[in-house]
């Protein structure tokens, strides 16, 4: 897979990637707004194994966020099944070092698109970013998400229990 958006590309991940994901993924910042299977510290191991995985999925649904050749940060989604097989989650990261450019928003946008055309069957698309990370939710709602609610005391992270934003796109509000 290949999406070229311009200021980014979103790629399947290759085998030489592992270097520059553990690099840029072995950042306490990043890990403190990811799930607990995001690994701290990120090893070159972690990156090897992560990619192993990635490609093996069917169908395809983690992908390298890359700049300039290298692999920054990750997109991907998760699809549901029973009666939530018309919604995904979709999540994603971004090494530090391109925070505040607007790339994981032009991301965002762009892969929403392109998870809604591959799968027809899809209505829905949601994110749940912990309610300490702003930036998160102004990203969303650059790539056209809507606020649907806070989910009270709904995760543990870092010891804490927190908060989550609840954005959701339909495919009927998608590149309005």
């Amino acid at each position: 897979m290949l999406l070229d958006l311009g200021s980014c590309q979103i790629r399947s991940y290759r085998e030489d990637d592992a270097e520059s994901l553990a690099r840029h993924a072995n950042d306490r910042a990043v890990w403190r707004n990811m799930r607990n299977r995001f690994p701290n510290p990120y090893s070159l191991e972690d990156g090897r194994a992560f990619i192993a995985a990635a490609r093996e999925r069917q169908p395809e649904s983690f992908f390298a966020i890359d700049i300039g050749g290298s692999a920054v940060g990750g997109i991907g989604y998760t699809l549901h099944d029973d009666v939530e097989r018309i919604a995904a989650e979709i999540g994603y990261w971004l090494g530090a070092a391109y925070w505040g450019r607007g790339i994981i928003s032009v991301a965002v946008a762009g892969f929403t698109g392109y998870v809604f055309q591959c799968h027809p069957e899809l209505r829905r698309l949601y994110a749940l970013p912990f309610a300490w990370n702003p930036a998160s939710a102004r990203v969303l709602e650059k790539a056209g998400y809507t606020l649907e609610g806070r989910m009270r005391q709904s995760a543990v992270k870092d010891g804490q229990v927190v908060d989550q934003w609840l954005y959701a796109i339909l495919r009927t509000d998608a590149g309005r």
